[in-house]
């Protein structure tokens, strides 16, 4: 495989993603030297100069070619001495001689050389050819209109790597329209890149060279409110995109817009606000980095809040937990209560997703002080469900269940049926899990019920995935295929990655058991691969065994081992003894295969890591090792 790492800024960025083992080849690409690559990765350092003068007079060409078809190879040598022959600084060179098709080239020449002054007080003098690039993006700039020039220079405050049409309109206090006018004006001076409809993006020396012109030309009170005016902005569009993507949970309180600010967006349907989320994801954490360096505290944890609900569902939650630790410190600051809480709450749900189980329980346990101390009753229960699912995460049953009952019963005496409908669902989890299959069966048919009565998709989908685990483990392997696929279903509609790698699980498991052993095959693979994306190493592993599992029924033992090995080794990393457990008695069953003495070790182990659970399913498992263990085989 051949990797291009493109325009890397630190060797840190690039080291990660270096090739382990084989044959591959990673070309990197950078303004820096990156001397470590060299030093201890054995990186071959190629330095490439500027083009060729010939190359840098065709280029110049190739622009200017219908426009200027007569000028003098000599003056075009001189232009492209002048822009260093650097082909950004030459583009831009050859567009403003487009544009001005009867202007002499000397002129234009003279104009160049004139604008060099602008730049003294930025040169650093160490390379001649920066000198000369900024050169040329001044006399860009200088050839703007006032207000096409203002927008330049406020978009360099924009805090994200790319911008929309209104993101633009909201910095600069300016209409869609005409936003959209001088944003043209930009991108025909090849000031601005236009990357799709309505988005655009810099390259980054000409953001650089507009951050700079902001700072000269624009008072500090001026470029503090530009970028109130587009955070502002983006908590409204983000709270707008929760009411489709979320909309059952709370949403952060709003004032009134920020004067002249651009509409709102009105998102069509769940489709148009998931397309908002995904487009703006690479923007989100730069801008509440640049809120929390403005000193916007209260604007800082709203906009992380509102951008959790938002989140996009093929996201991973990981990229968010920075956000979330930036937006409690900001609510802390702010001496606001219901602010932290929201905050503890949802950064707890995000390091649970990411099996930070001990961050996690810390977060929901402070939440629950606070709303205790508060008499927030109705928050106090919200605590104590998500608490009860991080003791359900560490198999500690008996423990989740009360606290998942002490829940249920705040919930139903408030009259709150989605709170009440999600609980009744955990602890229906916690039924199955403890091996007590009557009472989660009970207890989905009521979930599932209550769930399809507050038309609420994600409910149903989950109660169908504990449905069909339930029916796959009674025998009815066919009505769980059926729910399995139905879940999925509603995640694919959702474009939920997280919802879709989870319930493929169960669906991969029901067709194992079905004998459609490559259809399970494939499931496996897609889980384990969005889980890794969505840095869920618990599931990823769980997505392994169902392969080992498929492998050792195909009888191809050996290749069992090696999934069920990768799989133990993840869960003894993350402490979880009960699927380490598990791996553990499927790892021995492959073993047996060809060399039973090499088992026994594993379900001794197993057996050890086992002691502490006193559930059915527990005992029911114990009983299994121990029978393989004494006789010796599968």
């Amino acid at each position: 495989m051949l990797l291009l790492l493109d325009n890397a800024a630190t060797v840190g960025q690039v080291r990660p993603l270096l090739p382990g083992g084989g044959n591959s080849l990673v070309v990197v690409t950078s303004r820096s030297r990156l001397s470590g690559l060299a030093v201890r990765d054995g990186a071959r350092r190629l330095t490439l100069g500027t083009l060729p003068e010939a190359e840098a007079i065709a280029l110049l060409r190739a622009v200017t070619s219908g426009y200027r078809p007569d000028d003098d190879p000599a003056k075009l040598a001189e232009l492209a001495r002048l822009c260093a022959r650097l082909p950004l600084a030459l583009r831009i060179a050859a567009e403003r001689a487009a544009s001005h098709p009867h202007m002499r080239l000397d002129d234009l020449i003279a104009d160049l050389r004139d604008e060099s002054a602008l730049w003294d007080a930025l040169s650093t003098g160490d390379h001649e050819e920066d000198d000369a690039v900024r050169t040329v993006f001044a006399w860009s700039y200088r050839a703007l209109s006032q207000p096409a020039a203002r927008l330049f220079r406020l978009l360099g405050l924009h805090p994200g790597p790319e911008f929309g049409l209104q993101a633009a309109a909201a910095l600069a206090q300016l209409t869609t329209n005409r936003a959209r006018q001088l944003l043209d004006d930009l991108v025909g001076a090849h000031l601005v890149e236009q990357i799709a409809p309505d988005r655009y993006q810099f390259h980054d020396l000409l953001r650089a060279y507009a951050v700079d012109q902001a700072q000269l030309e624009e008072p500090a009170e001026e470029r503090k409110a530009a970028l109130r005016r587009v955070l502002d902005w983006y908590l409204r569009a983000a709270d707008a995109a929760q009411g489709w993507i979320k909309p059952t949970e709370l949403r952060v309180p709003l004032g009134e817009p920020e004067p002249g600010a651009p509409p709102t967006p009105v998102f069509a349907d769940y489709n148009a606000a998931v397309d908002w989320s995904e487009r703006e994801h690479i923007n989100l954490l730069p801008m509440v980095r640049a809120a929390v360096s403005a000193g916007f505290d209260q604007l800082t944890w709203q906009l992380t809040e509102a951008l959790w609900h938002a989140l996009a569902p093929t996201s991973s939650v990981a990229d968010w937990l920075e956000l979330g630790r930036i937006g409690l410190a900001a609510a802390e600051r702010s001496d606001d209560p219901a602010a932290q809480v929201r905050l503890l709450t949802s950064l707890g749900m995000a390091c649970r997703a990411v099996n930070r189980l001990d961050e996690s329980l810390r977060c929901h346990q402070q939440a629950l002080e606070v709303c205790r101390a508060s008499g927030d009753r109705l928050g106090a229960a919200d605590s104590l469900n998500l608490i009860g699912l991080v003791h359900l995460n560490r198999r500690e049953l008996t423990v989740a269940t009360r606290h998942f009952e002490q829940a249920m019963a705040v919930f139903r005496e408030e009259g709150n049926a989605y709170l009440a409908a999600t609980t009744l669902s955990n602890l229906a989890t916690t039924h199955f899990n403890a091996g007590r299959l009557a009472e989660a069966d009970a207890t989905v048919e009521e979930a599932l019920a209550a769930h399809r009565a507050l038309g609420n998709e994600r409910g149903v989908g989950n109660i169908l995935r504990l449905c069909a685990e339930l029916r796959r483990e009674q025998g009815q392997i066919e009505e769980a295929l059926r729910s399995a696929q139905e879940a999925l279903d509603i995640a694919l509609g959702l474009r939920g990655h997280r919802l879709e790698g989870y319930w493929l699980l169960t669906l991969a498991n029901a067709q194992q058991s079905a004998t459609h052993f490559a259809d399970a095959l494939t499931s496996y693979q897609r889980s384990a691969t969005l889980h890794r994306r969505l840095a869920d190493r618990s599931r990823e592993a769980l997505a392994w065994r169902g392969v080992g599992e498929t492998y050792q029924r195909l009888d191809r033992a050996d290749e069992a081992v090696s999934f069920h090995r990768q799989a133990a080794a993840v869960h003894e990393e993350l402490a979880d003894a009960w699927n380490q457990a598990l791996e553990l008695e499927c790892l021995g069953a492959a073993l047996s295969v060809d060399d039973p003495a090499a088992a026994r070790p594993h379900w001794a182990h197993a057996l050890r890591l086992l002691e502490p659970y006193d559930d059915p399913r527990a005992a029911r498992t114990r009983e299994r090792i121990e029978r393989r263990a004494a006789g010796g085989g599968q």
